[in-house]
């Protein structure tokens, strides 16, 4: 069976080229395992509604996104990111196909709820045709993908890209799922917790030790696992050796398991 393994990468380290070359090379460096790559685009949303004088709202961590905005957020994402990303890989030697949830309903989602408050055009993920990104694979190219999906009747959602990631994680079968982001992993009185069942993070999240965006992402890591995804990494890129060190079952940051 190919070993797939699916990277959500966020944070500093990929706002240039550098982080990417770096990238390009860990990718590289890995024989028979195929990487998919979601990404998200908080920093640059955000920059890009202040530019349009919109204010931003988040609800557990997740960007409440109304009608006025769904355009901009698209823009960014599917658009200005997606693009950089790919360009920036295949430039170093990785073939890229870009896609969203959108291309071919990769992902179809209805508007979410939380806490009993619809948050706009934001969406819950309710099934995934993983065609598209077995296709890319399958012709060598590393899929980019952007969490922008449609609802049926082929609406714009803004899902968050911690969710997407989880999602299709689990519909491409893969046995881990890297979160890369600005935290070195789950911390607790400044202590990195190497390694977390999912019974003791929901824990750390009622208790309030786990908080924020943070929230998110353990839910959706909670997610991947019960879809039968082996293990969640949450931790930050420092250079090549952090997917090699993942793949070879020596991980950094917080491993998160069943």
């Amino acid at each position: 069976m190919t070993t797939r393994i699916l990277v959500k990468i966020g944070g500093r380290a990929f706002e240039d080229r550098e982080g990417f070359v770096s990238l390009a090379k860990a990718i590289k460096s890995i024989d028979n395992i195929q990487i998919i790559i979601v990404h998200g685009g908080g920093t640059e949303i955000s920059q890009a509604l202040k530019e349009a004088h919109r204010e931003t709202v988040f609800v557990d961590g997740i960007r409440v996104t109304p009608a006025e905005d769904i355009k901009i957020v698209e823009d960014v994402l599917s658009g200005r990111i997606n693009k950089r990303i790919a360009d920036f890989l295949s430039e170093n030697g990785v073939p890229c196909r870009r896609l969203s949830g959108k291309t071919d309903h990769l992902i179809t989602v209805k508007p979410l709820i939380r806490q009993g408050r619809a948050l706009g055009y934001v969406g819950e993920i309710q099934h995934v045709n993983p065609k598209p990104v077995f296709d890319s694979l399958e012709g060598g190219q590393v899929p980019v993908v952007s969490p922008i999906s449609a609802d049926g009747d082929g609406k714009s959602y803004n899902v968050n890209a911690d969710s997407a990631a989880a999602a299709l994680a689990v519909a491409v079968r893969c046995s881990d799922l890297i979160y890369l982001s600005d935290v070195p992993g789950v911390c607790t009185q400044d202590t990195i917790l190497r390694s977390l069942t999912i019974r003791q993070a929901r824990k750390l999240i009622a208790d309030g030790t786990i908080s924020g965006g943070m929230v998110a992402k353990i839910e959706s890591a909670c997610e991947a696992l019960n879809g039968r995804v082996n293990r969640v990494h949450i931790t930050h890129w420092h250079g090549p050796d952090t997917l090699r060190n993942i793949t070879r079952k020596d991980p950094s940051g917080t491993t998160i398991h069943l």
